[in-house]
C-alpha cells in the first residue's frame, strides 16, 4: 500500500515542472517590442512571474499604454511562446523523478497552471511529462488567477479531492498564496531565490529557498509521508 494513500499533488507547471520562464521572457520581449517597447528586461519579466499570461497582458496594456485590443496581444504573446514551447522546454530532472514516483504509486495529481490551455498542452506534450499529468486547469477556464485560489480549488474538484488533502507544489510567491487561500499545503521552490522572504512564501508548509538547487524527488517524497502524518 502506497505511503501516500489519500494525499493527491497538484503541480504548478511554469518554473515548477519546467523551467519555461526564458521562452516567456522571450515572448513577451518580442511581442513588446513588436509594439515599439524596446527596453524590457528580465527584470521586468520578474515581475510577472507566477501571474497568468491574461493578466500578464493586461498590465503591459496599462503599463506601456499599448493600443492594441487584449485578444491581439494575447495572441501575438501566446503564437510566439507556442513556437519556443514546442521545441525547448525543459523538466526539471528531478521533479520529472518525483512525478514518476507518485505516478507508480497510483497518487492523484494535476497541473494548475496561469498559462493557456495549448501552452500547457504544448509543453506537457514537447517534455512527455503528459503521460503522466492528465488532469489539467489552466487560468483561463475559471474566474480568478492566482494568487485567488480557483485553479486549485477546481484540480482538486476535478480530481475528487478535498483542498486539506492536497499538495501544491509552487515557484512563485502568487501561486503559495493561492495554495494557502485554497486550504492546501506547500511545498514551495521559488524561482526567483531573491524572492524567498515574500511573505507569501512564510505560509508554505516547506520552502526551499535555493530553489531547484535544493529540490530532490526523495527529499520531496519523504516530507509528503511525515506531513502526512503516515511515516
Amino acid at each position: 500500500m502506497s505511503k501516500l494513500r489519500g494525499i493527491s499533488v497538484i503541480f504548478d507547471l511554469d518554473g515548477t515542472l519546467v523551467d519555461s520562464e526564458p521562452h516567456y521572457y522571450e515572448a513577451g520581449r518580442q511581442t513588446l517590442a513588436a509594439y515599439g517597447v524596446h527596453d524590457f528586461t528580465w527584470a521586468d519579466h520578474e515581475r510577472y512571474v507566477g501571474i497568468s499570461t491574461q493578466e500578464t497582458v493586461a498590465d503591459w496594456k496599462d503599463r506601456y499604454r499599448l493600443p492594441a485590443s487584449m485578444d491581439e496581444l494575447l495572441a501575438a504573446k501566446n503564437r510566439r511562446y507556442l513556437e519556443l514551447a514546442r521545441s525547448a522546454t525543459r523538466a526539471y530532472p528531478e521533479m520529472r523523478t518525483f512525478v514518476e514516483l507518485l505516478a507508480a504509486e497510483g497518487v492523484p495529481m494535476a497541473v494548475a497552471s496561469g498559462s493557456s490551455p495549448q501552452a500547457i498542452a504544448a509543453v506537457l506534450s514537447g517534455t512527455g511529462l503528459g503521460a503522466h499529468l492528465h488532469t489539467v486547469v489552466s487560468a483561463d477556464e475559471v474566474a480568478h488567477g492566482k494568487p485567488a485560489p480557483d485553479v486549485f480549488l477546481e484540480a482538486a474538484r476535478r480530481l475528487g479531492a478535498a483542498p486539506s488533502d492536497c499538495v501544491v507544489l509552487e515557484d512563485a510567491a502568487p501561486g503559495v498564496a493561492a495554495a494557502h487561500a485554497a486550504g492546501m499545503r506547500c511545498l514551495a521552490i521559488p524561482y526567483v531565490p531573491a524572492q524567498a522572504d515574500a511573505p507569501e512564501f512564510g505560509t508554505a508548509g516547506l520552502l526551499l529557498r535555493g530553489g531547484q538547487e535544493e529540490f530532490t524527488a526523495r527529499s520531496a517524497y519523504d516530507w509528503l509521508v511525515n506531513s502526512a502524518g503516515l511515516s
